[in-house]
């Protein structure tokens, strides 16, 4: 399997700290060993760069922004993975930027969540379910949402799909 870039690495998670551990272990024999590779470097990662990740990501319902340290390649991911909100009622996404608000005063970080496949409705339950948790849940469930979103990315980056 070929490697992936700096830059590829960089759209599937913007950790440092995970592109370091992801890319040292290169070249993976196949496209399991490098999700594995992947997640194994999620779960390994301190707080803060979880949080340097996250801030690379748009809040629910909203596009990348042009000035965002995005990647082109990230931001097109990001508008792919929200299709769900594209034919939302206004109510709805109304609701999901009070939510994010509301989210992000209490946990200090925009709302993660795998976006791929999930319908604005689901995504904004699943923001007013998890308002009710305490840090250590909310952290937890993060981790796995980003995990979540890494393997779908180096998926679509090795495929091209």
């Amino acid at each position: 399997m070929r490697e992936l870039s700096q830059e590829e690495l960089r759209s599937c998670c913007a950790s440092t700290t995970w592109m370091a551990a992801v890319a040292a272990r290169q070249p993976y024999a196949d496209l399991t060993a490098l999700v594995a590779a992947g997640e194994a470097a999620i779960a390994a990662l301190d707080w803060p760069d979880v949080e340097e990740a996250l801030a690379a990501h748009p809040q629910i319902g909203e596009r990348a922004a042009a000035d965002q340290a995005a990647t082109d390649r990230e931001a097109a991911w990001s508008r792919a993975e929200q299709s769900g909100t594209a034919g939302a009622a206004q109510t709805v996404l109304d609701a999901i930027t009070r939510g994010n608000a509301v989210y992000e005063q209490r946990f200090g970080h925009v709302y993660l969540v795998r976006a791929t496949g999930r319908s604005a409705e689901e995504m904004l339950g699943l923001l007013l379910a998890r308002l009710a948790n305490d840090e250590e849940t909310e952290r937890k469930i993060v981790r796995a949402e980003l995990a979540e979103i890494v393997r779908l990315r180096l998926e679509t980056a090795v495929t091209g799909g």
